[in-house]
């Protein structure tokens, strides 16, 4: 059977990927080298995306702000580890203006402190921090922003790796460490809790072994999600930092016994990484699949125009179903995102651009329905499928189709990952095999691992990654599956992106 995207997904699925991209209108690369330009359907996904994280970190008590984008070279340099982390990804600003030269406009007036691009804001929001607190009074400090961040990606790739892309990190001070733990758990299970209930993304949450540590991190947790060719997505990360930063930017307060003490820290970010997420995650051979919740467009009515004089009798049929959805339907307490497509576009060709943008539900509309009083209902989850609803029927459930996608999404998510998540290998010989070449997806292996360097190193050819150490450990652990020796933790292992 044709498909609306070529080639699909068992074919090439790189090449998939970046069919959707273009075909579901989200982005293309931009003029400017290793840049993504977002078109409105995408921005649109992030911006529900957005709104609906910043609920919940307001919720949690944190509050937002904004800081510069420009961060001087002399505050990197306090901190060896996060730069050495991140001294190959940073754009570097040197000079302040351009001058001509026989015809050739050159960099001139060079600054007497070279500038870093942000590529995250430990840095120039520690030295905000050493300013605003001092007693143990002022803290928990709780703080957000969401910006444009910049790291000299090599090869890009859009919404997965950009020179620049979007997102936000939260940065808190605390007066213990037992307490800044519990923050980076507290908002490590809220990132979970939002791809589940909103992207319909089930995901494993655990930590991050040393080695894939964020820079100057004391523990990096994270939550990794499978995609449909197998390999993991890194989702979103949460840091305790220590007093790490704390020390180097001096952030320090006086305690309540009058001793003067560095803050504990932490630093939490989710991006636009995660739209990659829900292409390869829900899209399929005809486009993407938006989870409901953050569809910029909910429902879309297609009006079956003809060039006839009673196009104008339909079109106001259409826009009769679009005003009684959008005054009376509910879907999770909230009005429906509903539009009338009255583009000058055939039908057809209206229906198969919204099938590819992936808009979960399809009203179609011609002289038969508005005679009768009803809608042609198409879910994205398989557009050849039909029903016809009164206007009534569809008002009163459209909440529940919508839900009843969202879990079909997280259904068929959750399978994919129960699928092809191994937990029956024991040793190098079994690891080898369970990483050859299978249908075209590869396995997460749930296995042993005895946390050493040396084991890390043998991964490497096989272009595997320790993704983390899930936090549901078993009671005892067996034999590292990749050297023999007695294992410590258990570890999720998978090729990425």
């Amino acid at each position: 059977m044709p498909t609306a995207i070529q080639p699909t997904r068992a074919e090439d699925f790189p090449a998939w990927y970046q069919a959707v991209v273009r075909e579901a209108d989200l982005a293309e690369m931009a003029h400017a080298p290793g840049c993504m330009v977002i078109k409105p359907w995408g921005y649109g996904i992030w911006e529900q995306l957005r709104d609906r994280m910043d609920e919940r970190i307001r919720a949690t008590g944190h509050e937002n702000a904004y800081f510069p984008l420009f961060v001087p070279l002399s505050y990197i340099q306090k901190e060896a580890a996060h730069v050495e982390g991140f001294a190959k990804e940073m754009a570097v600003v040197t000079h302040h203006r351009l001058e001509a030269r026989d015809g050739v406009l050159v960099p001139a007036g060079e600054l007497e402190e070279p500038i870093v691009v942000r590529p995250t804001s430990e840095t120039i929001i520690g030295e905000s921090m050493r300013q605003w607190i001092e007693s143990y009074r002022d803290l928990p400090l709780l703080l957000n922003q969401w910006a444009n961040v910049v790291r000299w990606e090599m090869r890009p790739r859009v919404f997965l790796r950009t020179r620049e892309f979007l997102w936000q990190e939260g940065h808190t001070a605390h007066a213990t460490a037992d307490e800044a733990v519990d923050e980076t758990l507290l908002m490590l299970e809220e990132y979970r809790r939002f791809v589940v209930d909103n992207l319909a993304m089930p995901v494993i949450v655990g930590e991050k072994p040393a080695s894939e540590r964020f820079p100057g991190a004391e523990r990096t947790y994270s939550i990794e999600a499978m995609m449909q060719d197998g390999k993991a997505l890194q989702a979103g990360t949460s840091h305790f930092l220590g007093q790490n930063f704390s020390k180097a930017a001096d952030i320090a307060f006086t305690d309540e016994h009058g001793d003067v003490v560095h803050a504990w820290t932490t630093s939490w970010g989710v991006s636009t990484r995660l739209i990659g997420g829900v292409i390869m995650i829900h899209g399929d051979d005809d486009g993407l699949r938006v989870p409901p919740v953050v569809a910029p467009t909910q429902i879309v009515v297609v009006p079956y125009t003809k060039g006839a004089d009673a196009d104008e009798e339909l079109l106001a049929y259409a826009r009769r179903v679009a005003d009684a959805l959008a005054a009376g339907a509910r879907f999770r307490g909230e009005p429906v995102r509903v539009k009338v497509d009255d583009r000058l576009y055939r039908p057809v060709d209206k229906k198969w651009q919204w099938v590819k943008r992936g808009v979960p539900l399809l009203l179609e509309v011609g002289g038969r329905e508005a005679e009768a009083g009803t809608v042609t209902v198409r879910r994205r989850s398989d557009p050849a499928e039909r029903s016809t609803l009164t206007i009534e029927e569809l008002v009163a459930g459209v909440g529940d189709l919508l839900e009843a996608l969202h879990d079909a999404y997280l259904t068929e998510a959750s399978e994919l990952l129960a699928a092809n998540t191994r937990s029956d290998v024991v040793d190098w010989a079994g690891f080898e095999a369970a990483f050859a070449e299978r249908d075209g997806v590869s396995p997460f292996v749930r296995a042993p691992w005895c946390e050493g360097a040396t084991c890390e190193e043998q991964l490497k050819p096989l272009a595997v990654t320790i993704r983390n150490l899930p936090l549901d450990q078993p009671e005892s652990v067996g034999a590292c599956v990749l050297c023999g020796a007695p294992g410590t933790a258990e570890a999720v292992f998978a090729r990425s992106y």
